[in-house]
C-alpha cells in the first residue's frame, strides 16, 4: 500500500466479549432513500455482534471516566465501588459512549483500573456532522479489582488542529449486577480470586494457586508498518514495508525465559485501514471496536509459580524487526487459589516446542509476489497438588499461516489472501473424568486495492473471524459452540482532491453467526453510501 494514500493512522497510546451497540433492529432503507455517493452524514457505527446479556434484578452504576480528548493527555480519575450492591455480582458491564463530528483520523485507546487494563478500543471515523456510538463489554472477570478504591487512567490519543478538528468526547461506566458469582476453579466462566499485573517484567502469585491464566491484549498500531504486519515482504523484493522473516508474526508469552504459551494475533484492521475509511464508516471490522485478549493457561506452571518468589513473565511478538517499534502487548494474570491449602506445591512434567516454520518465497514478475507458509507447536503439562487431590493440566497449541501476497510497481496493485489457524486444547485431570475444552480459531483476509484511470482508489475486501469450541468429559461431549463474525466491504474514491470532490461509494456488509449447545444467534447488517439498507435477524 503507498505510504501517499490516506490509511489507518492510529497514533499514540494504546485502550471479552464486548459489543458495539445497535438499539434493536434498524429501519432498512429504501433504494430512494440511498445517495448516488457519500454525503456529510452517515448512519452512526453499528455492529451485527449481539448485546452484553444482563441479569435482572438490581445493580448498581458507577462513572468511571468522562474526558474530552485532543492530545496525548490522559484522563486520571479515582474509582470506588458502588454503594447498596455489596462485593460480589454476577455481572458487571462495562459500557463506553461516545461522540465525536469534524474530521479525524482512528485512534486507539485503553483504560486501566487499578493497573489491570479492562478495556481496549478503537474509535470510529466520524463525518462532519457527527457520530456517535456505544460499547459494551462483560468485565466481570475483573471483579477482584473492583473490590477496591483504585486509580483509573484512560487514553485516548489524539491530534486535534486546524485540519484534524474532532474532539473525542467519552464516558464510561460500570453497572454492577447482584447475585453470586461463579467463584472458584474450574470452567473457564467462572470469576477469579485475583486479578494481577506485572511489576517490571515479574509476577508473584499467591501460594495456593491453582489455576493461571494470562492475557494479552496484543495490537499492531501506531500509522507504521507492523500496523499492516500481514504485509511485510522480505529483501530484495521492492515493497514500502520490510521484514526479513516475512509477514509471519507470533505472540510468545515466556517464564523465567522458558517459552509458556504461542499464539496467532488477530489481524486487526481499523476503521481507516486498507486505504479506504469508507468501508468501515457505519460497520467496522472484526473486533475493531472489542480487542479481546490472547489467553494463555499457565497452570502447568504454577508448581514453580507458587514458591513466593518473583518470576519473570515476558511477552514478546516473533517477527517484528529488530528495533521497529508498533506492537502493544500489556499483560493482566488471572488467578484461582485454593481456599483449603496455603501452599499449594506441584511441577512442571513436559515442556516441548516443534514444527516451528517460516518459509517465505519472493517471486518477481509483473506482479510481484510473496508466498508465506509459517506455524508452531507448543506442548506444555504440569500438575498441582491440591486441597482436593492432584490436578494435571495439559496445554497442546498450534499455529498455522498461509499467505500470498501480490503487488504490482508503484503499488497501484496490493492484494492480499490470508489464513491464520490457532488450534488449542486444555486437558484437565484429577478432579473426576477428564476434562477437554478444544478451541480451534481461523482468522481470514482476502482483499485488494487498485488505483486506476484518474486517481481513482479501490478496495474490497474480506475478513473473517471464526472459532469452534467443544468440551468433553472423558471423551464425550459436553457442550459446544460455533461462531462467525465475516465482513464484507467494497469502497473506491478518487485521491488527490478536497473532501467534497472524493466522490466516494461504498457498500460493506457483516453477518455475525453464533451457535451453542444453550441457542443460536444470526444477525446481517448492509449499509450503502453510509445509509443502513439490511438489518436482518435470524433463529
Amino acid at each position: 500500500m503507498k505510504r501517499r494514500i490516506v490509511m489507518s493512522m492510529l497514533a499514540g497510546a494504546t485502550l471479552l466479549a464486548s459489543t458495539l451497540l445497535g438499539a434493536g433492529p434498524a429501519p432498512a432503507a429504501e433504494p430512494t432513500d440511498v445517495p448516488a455517493e457519500f454525503g456529510t452524514d452517515w448512519h452512526d457505527p453499528i455492529t451485527a455482534a449481539p448485546p452484553v446479556s444482563k441479569p435482572v434484578g438490581k445493580s448498581c452504576q458507577v462513572t468511571v471516566a468522562e474526558a474530552q480528548f485532543r492530545d496525548f493527555t490522559p484522563f486520571r480519575g479515582t474509582y470506588a465501588p458502588p454503594d447498596g450492591c455489596g462485593e460480589r455480582w454476577s455481572k458487571v458491564v462495562l459500557r463506553m459512549d461516545g461522540k465525536v463530528k469534524g474530521r479525524q483520523y482512528d485512534r486507539l485507546g485503553h483504560l486501566s483500573i487499578g493497573g489491570v487494563e479492562v478495556f481496549r478500543t478503537s474509535t470510529p471515523e466520524p463525518s462532519p456532522d457527527g457520530i456517535a456510538w456505544s460499547v459494551e463489554k462483560d468485565v466481570t472477570r475483573y471483579s477482584d479489582t473492583f473490590r477496591r478504591t483504585q486509580d483509573v487512567e484512560m487514553l485516548i490519543g489524539n491530534v486535534v488542529d486546524a485540519t484534524y478538528t474532532g474532539v473525542i468526547d467519552v464516558k464510561v461506566t460500570l453497572t454492577f449486577h447482584t447475585g453470586r458469582t461463579g467463584a472458584g476453579p474450574g470452567g473457564s466462566a467462572a470469576t477469579p480470586d485475583r486479578v494481577l499485573t506485572l511489576h517490571d517484567d515479574t509476577l508473584t502469585t499467591p501460594r495456593n494457586s491453582e489455576r493461571i491464566v494470562a492475557e494479552v491484549y496484543a495490537t499492531g498500531s501506531g500509522g507504521g508498518c507492523e500496523e499492516f504486519w500481514y504485509l511485510s515482504a522480505p529483501d530484495p523484493a521492492p515493497y514500502s514495508c520490510k521484514a526479513d522473516g516475512g509477514p509471519y508474526r507470533e505472540v510468545q508469552i515466556k517464564v523465567d525465559g522458558q517459552l509458556a504459551g504461542i499464539a496467532a494475533p488477530f489481524p486487526h484492521v481499523w476503521t481507516g485501514g486498507w486505504s479506504n475509511p469508507f468501508l468501515w464508516y457505519v460497520t467496522p471490522g472484526p473486533r475493531a471496536f472489542d480487542v479481546k485478549p490472547i489467553e494463555y493457561d499457565l497452570t502447568p506452571f504454577a508448581g514453580l509459580l507458587n514458591d513466593g518468589r518473583p518470576h519473570r513473565v515476558e511477552v514478546s511478538v516473533l517477527g517484528v524487526p529488530e528495533g521497529q517499534s508498533g506492537w502493544s502487548a500489556p499483560v493482566n494474570v488471572l488467578v484461582w487459589q485454593d481456599a483449603k491449602k496455603a501452599h499449594v506445591t506441584g511441577s512442571l512434567t513436559e515442556h516441548r516446542a516443534d514444527g516451528f516454520t517460516n518459509s517465505t518465497t519472493y517471486t518477481p514478475g509483473s506482479e510481484h509476489r510473496v508466498d508465506t507458509e509459517g506455524g508452531h507447536r507448543l506442548t506444555v503439562s504440569g500438575y498441582v497438588d491440591t486441597s482436593h487431590g492432584r490436578v494435571t493440566t495439559t496445554v497442546r497449541r498450534s499455529l498455522a499461516n498461509d499467505s500470498a501476497h501480490r503487488w504490482t510497481d508503484g503499488e497501484n496493485l496490493d492484494a492480499l489472501d490470508a489464513t491464520w489457524r490457532d488450534d488449542q486444547s486444555v486437558t484437565v485431570d484429577g478432579r473426576g473424568p477428564a476434562r477437554t475444552t478444544e478451541t480451534r480459531r481461523t482468522y481470514t483476509m482476502d482483499g485488494s486495492i487498485t488505483i486506476g484511470a484518474g486517481d481513482r482508489l479501490r478496495t474490497v475486501l474480506t475478513l473473517g473471524d471464526r472459532a469452534v469450541v467443544v468440551t468433553t468429559r472423558d471423551g464425550r461431549r459436553t457442550g459446544w459452540s460455533w461462531l462467525d463474525d465475516t465482513v464484507d466491504g467494497d469502497a473506491s474514491w478518487t485521491l488527490n482532491v478536497p473532501r467534497d470532490q472524493r466522490h466516494a461509494v461504498g457498500t460493506t456488509s457483516e453477518r455475525y453467526r453464533s451457535y451453542a449447545s444453550s441457542g443460536c444467534y444470526d444477525r446481517s447488517l448492509t449499509s450503502v453510501q453510509g445509509v443502513l439498507t439490511v438489518d436482518r435477524r435470524g433463529c
